[in-house]
């Protein structure tokens, strides 16, 4: 197989290696480098055709690479997790993870997995398409080249309905994995509504969850202390009841927040409570935030079992939640996820979350290689109109990747192929 990788590329690569064989790793790196400059779309053989591999390697070794070969896509996961902490993070700082799920739309008979469910981007009252559902897990980081923070995918569950267990069990699991993985850092998950319910109950010490508060959920003050009478003591306090009711007679303090890059006064209220119906006895706290010019009881309302963090941070961190959607829609729209049409059940398991790993390794890659300042120039130049752009893309990142790939392979070719023996300029340019 000839060389088709960047060097800056198999750099970052490395630290992958262990997880698969010496033929799997050329493969699995053929593809990435095929991915993330492929012009058309992201399917098996379309990566390994921009790869420049078609007529070099029969395409089969691509395919059964998703679908027989003897690879970990959690070793995989949780090796890219490990490089990004080690790369975007202090030295023992906590992590903040987001989870959530995305529907891939697939429609043949045939497909493992595939069904009709739920699906965010569906049109129509019915919020219904076919397809394989995946549960992700991303840590969000801010990187020093890009304005907002990015979340960066790293696990992933296919979820069938009504066969698999829940999304918050799944997303559970892929937490628990994570936490083993970066041990003697704090994990700080946040998650949509969809993913609060009773999975979270237990969780270790270092890892606290955050989400927002059902509307009709009921709260109790925390346990008593013990009477020392006879029967069982009490588990929950007085009722406090739900959100609305709460606000009605909570302590309001106006201070700052900052939410989706924008820094404002709200009022904020914090209060100790149980949730019975969803985590038990596990205490939480409920941070109430009311818009200066909201005339609703309450504007949203967040619990979190983190019992120290204070109210604006909590506020901030679960505003972060919101950069997993990003990541979702740029390696949907951006690097092709989704787009591979394998049926079997190991190549569904493992090609579009290996798609949705792409974003993370181009965002590690770019960390490494990439310019920003020279891409913004050119950026720029080629793009007058975008007057206030500071900082650089996904879009931007993929352009620079296929600019240091053509400069790669036009340096390492022999250019007497291009020009003849008898030109001047044909002699071998090392690369």
């Amino acid at each position: 197989m000839p060389v088709t990788v960047p060097p800056s590329l198999l750099i970052v690569l490395e630290v992958l290696r262990p997880c698969f064989t010496a033929p799997s790793f050329a493969t699995m790196s053929a593809l990435v480098t095929g991915a993330l400059s492929a012009g058309g779309p992201r399917t098996v053989t379309g990566m390994w055709q921009a790869a420049g591999l078609a007529g070099q390697a029969h395409w089969s070794r691509a395919h059964r690479f998703f679908s027989r070969a003897v690879w970990d896509l959690d070793q995989v996961g949780l090796a890219l997790a490990r490089a990004v902490a080690e790369r975007f993070m202090p030295e023992g700082a906590a992590v903040t993870v987001a989870v959530d799920d995305t529907l891939f739309h697939r429609y043949g008979r045939h497909v493992h997995g595939a069904k009709y469910q739920h699906d965010g981007s569906a049109k129509g009252r019915d919020g219904i398409g076919r397809g394989n559902c995946f549960v992700i897990v991303g840590i969000v980081v801010a990187v020093p080249f890009m304005a907002r923070r990015v979340c960066l995918p790293v696990l992933f569950r296919l979820h069938i309905h009504k066969t698999s267990t829940s999304k918050t069990e799944q997303a559970r699991a892929m937490v628990d994995l994570l936490a083993q993985t970066l041990p003697g850092r704090t994990i700080h998950v946040v998650g949509d509504a969809l993913y609060r319910g009773p999975a979270w109950r237990g969780l270790p010490q270092r890892v606290t969850f955050t989400t927002r508060l059902a509307a009709n959920a009921v709260l109790y003050a925390p346990e008593p202390p013990r009477t020392g009478k006879r029967g069982h003591p009490a588990w929950k306090g007085e009722r406090l009841g739900t959100a609305t009711e709460m606000a009605a007679t909570a302590t309001w303090t106006r201070t700052r927040v900052t939410r989706y890059g924008v820094t404002e006064a709200v009022d904020l209220a914090v209060i100790t409570c149980l949730w019975w119906g969803s985590l038990h006895r596990t205490p939480v706290r409920v941070v109430l935030v009311r818009d200066l010019d909201e005339t609703r009881p309450y504007t949203l309302a967040l619990a979190t079992t983190d019992l120290t963090t204070n109210g604006e941070r909590i506020v901030a961190r679960y505003a972060s939640r919101w950069s997993i959607e990003q990541s979702i829609k740029d390696a949907k729209q951006l690097l092709g996820a989704g787009d591979a049409q394998n049926r079997l059940p190991a190549a569904v398991e493992r090609t579009t979350p290996l798609s949705l790993a792409n974003l993370t390794i181009l965002v590690l890659w770019y960390d490494h290689a990439g310019q920003p300042a020279t891409d913004l120039n050119t950026r720029r130049h080629e793009a007058p109109w975008y007057r206030h752009k500071r900082h650089v893309s996904i879009e931007d990142m993929i352009t620079a990747f296929l600019r240091t790939r053509i400069t790669h392979i036009t340096a390492a070719q022999d250019t007497s192929t291009l020009f003849g023996p008898s030109h001047p300029t044909s002699q071998p340019i090392a690369a």
